[in-house]
């Protein structure tokens, strides 16, 4: 077996530097005496928390018959010892290979069980699996803190896209459910509610980018927001708890891409001219269909239209023409150049 034990001070979430080891003659040094800024109610809390932890391990060691010297060390020197040391030390009662040594060197030994003593008979017995169930299973995977925030994402823009295009149903469907379950997941999780709250303003602001566009400024501080508070959305000071990196930073470069696109197309619709109206129309060539005189009316094909127009030149059946104004439903024309392409 490679096991250890020990280092059982206890300490403080969210960066209180641990106690040190105290010397020899000297008075244990507390939690709050780190820093010499950190105000009295700090430090007596802490020492206060340690005489706790050290009277209830010293308890715990004389109440089965252990080394209640070396448990105290345990809290108030963060002591640690391996499996054989921890035997020969009598800090444990002796070391198992595997789950029948262990059965082995226990069956025929008494322990103590409320009141009374009870002999352990182990001999022959059979040993039973309980395996986590569907929900224990389920449960472990959406508490997840990468998984959570998935979901949490997924129902959000599920819920906006069914809201841009209603009657669609599975996006809010789908997004209703993954939201419900995200905050269910989130509700067990250590989070921290200024990260959620700029995230919520990120995708606020990208919304409003796709929306209604600000040439990239609602869009740039929505993803900087966004990002701040995916990094900041769970509590850091608990080892283990984060959201993964990668995932952050590939949703976004794709919302950075989106935003970059959106404002290239709306770049690209201010520069393109008009394409419906009298202006689209304007400078656009056709083929008479008939032949016109000077100052008289014809029909004209344009844009795969029958125009009536009028011309100032006389122009033979099949001669090209170019719009010059409308009035209503007639057109006012004048003959185009050479190579002029018919729209």
């Amino acid at each position: 077996p490679a096991t250890h034990l020990g280092a059982a001070t206890p300490v403080q979430l969210g960066g209180v530097r641990p106690v040190p080891l105290p010397k020899a003659g000297e008075r244990p040094a507390s939690a709050g005496s780190a820093a010499e800024d950190e105000p009295a109610g700090d430090g007596a809390e802490s020492h206060k928390a340690m005489n706790d932890a050290i009277a209830y391990i010293r308890s715990l060691a004389q109440l089965r018959g252990r080394n209640a010297q070396w448990a105290e060390q345990a809290v108030r020197g963060a002591a640690t010892l391996t499996a054989s040391e921890a035997a020969q030390q009598h800090v444990i009662d002796f070391v198992a290979a595997d789950v029948a040594d262990l059965l082995a060197k226990a069956d025929g030994r008494k322990v103590q069980v409320g009141d009374r003593d009870v002999t352990l008979q182990l001999k022959g017995g059979s040993v039973h699996e309980y395996a986590p169930g569907a929900r224990t299973r389920f449960l472990a995977i959406i508490t997840n803190p990468t998984i959570a925030y998935l979901l949490l994402l997924a129902g959000i823009f599920g819920l906006l896209l069914e809201a841009m295009h209603p009657g669609a149903m599975l996006p809010g469907i789908a997004g209703g459910i993954c939201l419900l379950v995200g905050l269910y997941a989130l509700q067990l999780l250590p989070v921290n509610y200024a990260g959620l709250a700029l995230m919520a303003l990120g995708i606020g602001l990208l919304v409003a980018e796709a929306v209604n566009p600000s040439v990239g400024a609602f869009g740039v501080g929505g993803l900087v927001s966004f990002v701040v508070g995916s990094v900041m959305l769970m509590n850091t000071g608990v080892p283990g708890y984060a959201v993964n990196l990668g995932v952050i930073s590939g949703i976004a470069v794709c919302a950075a891409g989106l935003l970059a696109l959106i404002v290239w197309l709306v770049f690209r619709s201010r520069r393109a001219g008009p394409v419906t109206g009298d202006a689209a129309m304007q400078m656009d060539t056709g083929e008479l269909l008939e032949p016109v005189e000077a100052g008289g009316e014809a029909w004209m094909m344009v844009r795969g239209e029958r125009w009536r127009v009028r011309c100032d030149t006389a122009l033979p059946a099949g001669a090209r023409v170019r719009v010059v104004s409308r009035q209503g439903l007639l057109l006012q024309v004048e003959p185009a150049r050479a190579g002029a392409a018919i729209s």
